[in-house]
């Protein structure tokens, strides 16, 4: 796995192996990465990174919040539980010299949060998580007014109401789902 784009184009991450099944580690490949990212800053509803303030949950490698301030994004906060994937994550930030916010907890017990702009989810599929998570998160404050959301997932997720979703793109056995957070879920979450 390496960085695809950005000031640290081409670095070289931990290397993970074929995964850790019973970690529930699922790195997300280097091309599908880059075709995300390609997706999210390009088009109608492009997102410029410049600034924003990231989060990644599931967050696993860390990959996909690494990626993002590579390209321009001013901070990035991780939430991860599993004790592979936290060793992976504290790796790439010193690989990277990346100044990342690592929170080793529950994605469904966060605890109080500050707002983040561009969230990334990739929960073990199937399984509900990303939703659960995604309800404490609002009522928790992680999730600013408005936030870009980028959830990975084997099918299409249940998005909270009021949020918009701006576009689906599948890459093998994962589906993409592109959302904007609505304004109105903050305080009815």
């Amino acid at each position: 796995m390496r960085i695809v784009g950005g000031r640290w184009r081409g670095r070289r991450l931990a290397p993970v192996g074929k995964g850790d099944a019973a970690a529930r580690l699922r790195p997300t490949a280097d091309r599908v990465r880059e075709a995300m990212f390609n997706a999210l800053t390009h088009g109608p509803d492009a997102v410029d990174l410049d600034g924003l303030r990231v989060l990644d949950v599931f967050a696993g490698t860390g990959a996909l919040g690494f990626e993002a301030l590579s390209r321009g994004a001013a901070e990035a906060t991780f939430i991860e539980s599993g004790r592979p994937a936290l060793a992976l994550l504290r790796a790439n930030a010193d690989l990277l010299g990346a100044e990342a916010r690592i929170h080793a907890r529950d994605a469904l017990r966060p605890g109080p949060g500050s707002p983040h702009d561009l969230i990334f989810l990739d929960p073990p599929y199937g399984k509900g998580l990303g939703e659960k998570a995604v309800a404490m998160l609002l009522r928790e404050g992680w999730i600013a007014p408005d936030a870009f959301i980028v959830w990975e997932e084997a099918a299409r997720p249940a998005l909270p109401v009021g949020w918009d979703r701006l576009d689906e793109r599948r890459y093998g056995d994962t589906l993409v789902t592109f959302a904007r957070a609505g304004i109105q879920d903050r305080a009815g979450a």
